[in-house]
């Protein structure tokens, strides 16, 4: 089974076209996302002869503030393409005005995805998951991965319920609180993410092609089970996930 990546920002890397034949040479499959609708266009652009990339449609919250105009955009291109992120809600040090606007943003982002129900959104929820689940509620149609969950073990709980997966990251191999979540999360429902170029090894900015040190972080942090089923199981969740209906 081939590697998979769920969460690379290629566009923000230093050399994203070399980073896409590298991605093609090793047969990575990657989830390229994006933080708005312009900049999709570019993604789309340098992967549109890949056959392991796959752009994603995103609006990060942290950028609504000041694009959330272009929620209109984005959702006229949602026929494009079934893969969406980074989208969310992120309330750490926000006013209240800014974090008004990020739900209102979410909240059509995902009723628009709903109505097209085949949807894989990648999902950003800093100190706003309750609210985050509550706008999905318990019958979105599509795919939710929640991308570095760092949230409490009861909203985990919560999501685990629906069914969602979760994208583990390096950081979150390393840390207490990131050892703790993945412990919690059944192995059925655990993919990677490198999040690069937000997180690093040493110093080097993760892509796509280091992901091996990550399944070596979670079979550390999953010790009662043994590695080869955990590294098989998380290889497999990625195809359940994209050949979802």
């Amino acid at each position: 089974m081939k590697y998979h990546d769920t969460h690379f920002h290629l566009d923000l890397m230093a050399n994203p076209i070399d980073i896409v034949r590298q991605i093609e040479k090793h047969e990575i499959y990657t989830i390229a996302v994006t933080n708005s609708p312009q900049v999709y266009f570019y993604t789309e652009n340098i992967t549109k002869n890949s056959k392991y990339i796959r752009p994603a449609l995103g609006l990060h919250p942290e950028l609504v503030s000041e694009r959330y105009k272009e929620i209109d955009q984005f959702i006229s291109l949602l026929s494009k393409t079934k893969y969406i992120g980074e989208v969310g809600l992120d309330n750490y040090n926000k006013t209240p005005s800014d974090y008004k606007k990020q739900i209102l943003v979410f909240e059509k982002i995902v009723s628009s995805c709903a109505a097209f129900g085949d949807k894989i959104l990648t999902v950003h929820s800093r100190r706003a998951e309750t609210d985050l689940l509550d706008i999905f509620g318990n019958e979105f149609p599509g795919k939710v991965i929640l991308h570095w969950y760092s949230g409490s073990l009861k909203n985990l709980e919560r999501a685990i319920s629906l069914g969602y997966y979760f994208s583990i990251n390096y950081q979150m191999t390393k840390s207490k609180n990131g050892q703790k979540i993945i412990d919690r999360i059944p192995i059925n429902r655990l993919l990677i993410e490198s999040d690069g170029p937000f997180t690093s090894l040493g110093s080097k900015k993760f892509t796509p092609l280091m992901v091996d040190s990550i399944l070596d972080g979670i079979c550390h942090s999953k010790n009662d089970i043994n590695p080869k089923e955990i590294k098989q199981r998380i290889l497999r969740n990625f195809y359940d996930l994209i050949s979802c209906k």
